[in-house]
């Protein structure tokens, strides 16, 4: 799936395995915003999920997502409660966007791809926010683009509250 979107500078296609340490640097610098990998782990990550798109500007890559069907083996506290509740569902582990290109659109457009990829593949976009520690800016923008409280639950042993978030993408949009 590759689509230009918001400015033709930037394009959002499937991450490329010569970008996984560019990846796993970038979310491994956001950490608590996500969660850390291991390098050994980090490329199985990648190729086990349904789709792990890059955004790329001016041809660099500068964010990334990574997204789970159900059915996945995926392991994540967060992803087994979604799975736990839904029989069909999209489920976003993970968007990181370099902080000098955040507040450009990177973010916004990457979610526009994976709305229209979960359209033809489930009835519900799915995700987390932390709670605790708390991250405003990502619950403002989840909310600003539909998406609605779920639940809530701690992880990694009660060091984390996070609120599991839904878009209905069979809504009007």
């Amino acid at each position: 799936m590759t689509k230009e979107l918001v400015a033709p500078t930037i394009l959002i296609r499937r991450m490329q395995p010569s970008e996984y340490a560019w990846a796993l640097a970038l979310n491994n610098s956001e950490v608590p915003h996500v969660s850390a990998s291991a390098d050994y782990k980090f490329p199985r990550f990648i190729e086990s999920a349904a789709w792990a798109p890059v955004a790329v500007r001016d041809n660099k890559p500068v964010g990334f997502a990574v997204l789970f069907l159900a059915g996945s083996t995926y392991e994540s506290e967060n992803y087994r409660w979604v799975a736990a509740r839904y029989s069909r569902f999209l489920y976003l582990d993970r968007i990181v966007i370099e902080p000098a290109h955040r507040g450009k659109g990177i973010g916004a457009a990457m979610y526009e791809q994976a709305i229209e990829f979960g359209r033809r593949r489930a009835p519900i976009l799915t995700c987390e926010v932390n709670e605790d520690p708390p991250n405003p800016d990502s619950m403002r923008f989840h909310e600003k683009l539909g998406f609605r409280e779920l639940g809530k639950q701690k992880t990694e042993g009660g060091k984390k509250s996070v609120v599991i978030l839904g878009l209905d993408l069979n809504a009007p949009g």
